[in-house]
């Protein structure tokens, strides 16, 4: 059973474009967004049962320099609406 959650991070100042591009190199990370607000990125994560996914967040995300704090939101049900497209800085979704 596949396990999707939501992963809402706080970096330390100035880190954030650092994190944005590790999370976004590690394979389960499948989307990760950068915002304003408490949390400055967002991302969405997959592993194929719970304990990948405690893996994942404790042993490979919360280990990358530059991430204060974490918070997991596990999806219980997903629907996907369509393809959601960005303009900006970032080139938009990728």
């Amino acid at each position: 059973m596949t396990v999707l959650a939501v992963l809402l991070v706080s970096v330390e100042i100035g880190k954030e474009n650092e994190v944005f591009e590790k999370l976004s190199e590690i394979p389960e990370v499948k989307e990760v967004f950068m915002t304003y607000g408490i949390y400055d990125i967002i991302a969405v994560i997959e592993a194929k049962d719970m304990d990948e996914m405690r893996n994942l967040i404790t042993g490979k995300i919360r280990r990358l320099d530059g991430i204060k704090e974490t918070l997991t939101a596990i999806v219980v049900m997903h629907r996907k609406k369509g393809p959601i497209t960005f303009s900006g800085e970032q080139g938009g979704s990728q």
